[in-house]
């Protein structure tokens, strides 16, 4: 089991959190149908570093990036979700 540091709440096990998307499927309130299609249907998956939006949904409750490499599900960092930290 992984264990990820809310940055509310300290470190916890994974259990207590919910997975939601990566951020590159963030769409903006702006973008096209056509960018939308691209942003939600036709991602990366990269093998490697990718940016997570997690919810802590067991604790505070709150929503946060998290930078896991998908092979050792190593986490480098860990941020609250605010405005500066979506697309």
């Amino acid at each position: 089991m992984m264990q990820f540091t809310c940055p509310h709440c300290g470190p916890r096990d994974q259990a207590e959190f919910i997975y939601e998307r990566t951020v590159d499927a963030v769409v903006s309130l702006d973008a096209t149908p056509e960018e939308a299609m691209k942003s939600l249907f036709t991602r990366n998956n990269p093998r490697g570093v990718d940016e997570e939006i997690w919810r802590h949904t067991y604790g505070c409750r709150a929503w946060m990036v998290i930078v896991r490499n998908r092979v050792t599900n190593e986490i480098s960092a860990t941020r609250a979700v605010g405005p500066e930290a979506l697309p």
